[in-house]
């Protein structure tokens, strides 16, 4: 069942949008100042989680805020 999102809820996709850059950005920016192995690791999957995330979140503001 697809439902139309209210506005508030595309206001709130777009926070947690802007939130999850946020995230990728300071991530990849402080890799560079660690020098622990494991930590740049735990840096580096946030990454990736986080820019996947944000992908996800674009894919529903872009489809016309709809949900499956």
């Amino acid at each position: 069942m697809r439902e139309q999102l209210g506005v508030h809820e595309l206001l709130e996709l777009h926070e947690l949008l802007v939130f999850k850059s946020l995230c990728v950005t300071k991530s990849s920016a402080m890799q560079k100042l660690v020098t622990d192995e494991q930590l740049k690791k735990m840096m580096q999957d946030d990454v990736d989680m986080s820019a996947r995330h944000a992908t996800d979140l674009k894919n529903h503001l872009t489809n016309g805020g709809l949900v499956q």
